[in-house]
């Protein structure tokens, strides 16, 4: 069984998985958490939200790469699971 609450996509996270929600709006979209190396700009871990291939018929939807943070819906959500 895979992740479902926020404290076990947490440790998903940790082992290298990719995760999505299923209530997120759009398929394609998925956190993974980025562990900086010697040439990292970063110096310490941190979790990033991908939504380069994003399913969409929006043109002015971003498809990137960048840091994310939990909303409190994400975090009290029992709906993870992984993407990869």
């Amino acid at each position: 069984m895979g992740p479902r609450t926020f404290g076990d996509a947490l440790r998903y996270l940790k082992q290298g998985h990719k995760l999505t929600r299923e209530g997120w709006n759009g398929k394609g979209i998925f956190i993974k958490l980025q562990v900086p190396d010697e040439n990292s700009f970063m110096s310490a871990p941190y979790i990033y939200i991908d939504t380069t291939g994003l399913d969409t018929t929006n043109p002015a939807a971003p498809k990137v790469r960048v840091p994310w943070l939990a909303s409190q819906t994400d975090m009290l959500a029992e709906d993870w699971k992984l993407a990869d």
